[in-house]
């Protein structure tokens, strides 16, 4: 019985023959990384920028009362925001990566593997700088503005310009992402050992 069950399990030579040399087992792997990388790194930048924005928030309960307004305090609030986008950025990517994976033999191509492992570290670095942006930025540029409120515009200039690096990170990914290699899974080698792409 257990010889019968592994000469089961035991590939054909043809059935060996007929998978695509650029659809091989290892593939998902690279579109995986690409969807876990794009969250870490999302989610790091935003951990960060929360992080120093709310402790220059905390720092304002140094100052005198009568120089601290209550308006100012809410507003203040706003780069801890935009560092939380950071993190959604990264799983609107990740989301796109896994739902576009199959499962199974000549369904996932090293051309899409690569694609999703470089649309994730794109959006995914790029979350993680404007997250350090806005960790910086933000930390400092809370307590100036409730020092000296005139300079709350110009903070606020800097953080969306600050955000926008991620946002360019994740049109990038989108466009990046969306790239399908499925076609070349109907490559194949023929008996001479030659890539036949002629099913394309």
């Amino acid at each position: 019985e257990f010889l019968l069950t592994a000469a089961r399990c035991e590939p054909d030579r043809g059935e060996a023959m007929a998978l695509s040399p650029y659809c091989p087992s290892y593939a998902p792997f690279f579109g995986f990384m690409g969807a876990a990388l794009a969250l870490v790194f999302g989610n790091m930048g935003a951990a960060y920028g929360t992080w120093k924005s709310a402790v220059g928030l905390c720092t304002i309960a140094s100052l005198p009362s009568k120089n601290v307004q209550t308006e100012m305090v809410m507003k203040s609030i706003m780069p801890v925001i935009l560092s939380g986008v950071c993190g959604i950025f990264g799983l609107i990517i990740a989301v796109i990566i896994s739902s576009s994976m199959e499962a199974g033999e000549n369904k996932y191509s090293l051309f899409s593997g690569y694609a999703h492992l470089g649309a994730g570290l794109t959006v995914g670095l790029s979350n993680l700088a404007t997250g350090l942006a806005l960790g910086m930025a933000g930390e400092i540029g809370v307590q100036d503005s409730a020092r000296q409120p005139k300079l709350y515009i110009g903070m606020v200039l800097i953080w969306s310009f600050g955000s926008a690096l991620g946002l360019y990170g994740l049109i990038v990914a989108l466009i990046i992402a969306v790239k399908s290699g499925t076609e070349l899974c109907k490559c194949t080698i023929d008996p001479a050992g030659l890539v036949d792409c002629s099913g394309l």
